[in-house]
């Protein structure tokens, strides 16, 4: 079992919307990066923890506490004109873009950036990291450990 840290921009997709969606559980569309995207498509596997990451917002931080709910598949926001994750180069026969479900497990106490940043625990945490911009990225156990015991 990996452990993960997931960013939405709340604006897209909050973890209060989450928690109102059928099953609690929305398909993690729209990561347009390869190493994510490889994250989700090659390691991931149902069942694995992660942290719901509000980004690109007033407060950033983890928001709440998920988990992998399905395989990767194909992300058909890729295939989609109208899209703003649309990909001409994807075709159906060879998606270029996977997600996986992901289901909420519960709401958190927002533990912001800087909190994040204040816990020397932490200081290698990739999320933490200068110039890290990727929306996915693994958390290591004792990372995960430490965070809890913060919730």
């Amino acid at each position: 079992m990996r452990h993960w840290l997931m960013k939405s921009e709340p604006d897209e997709v909050s973890v209060d919307d989450v928690a109102g969606m059928p099953k609690k559980t929305v398909a993690w569309f729209g990561v347009r990066n390869y190493q994510a995207r490889n994250y989700m498509r090659d390691q991931m596997q149902v069942g694995d923890p992660v942290l719901f990451y509000h980004s690109s917002c007033p407060e950033p931080g983890i928001a709440g506490i998920a988990k992998v709910a399905s395989k990767p598949y194909p992300d058909d926001t890729q295939f989609d004109k109208k899209s703003p994750y649309y990909d001409p180069k994807a075709k159906r026969e060879e998606p270029r873009w996977m997600l996986v479900d992901v289901k909420l497990v519960r709401k958190t106490r927002l533990i912001g950036l800087p909190e994040l940043r204040n816990h020397p625990e932490l200081a290698k945490m990739t999320i933490l990291q200068r110039g890290n911009r990727l929306s996915i990225t693994p958390v290591t156990p004792e990372e995960w450990s430490f965070i809890e015991s913060l919730l």
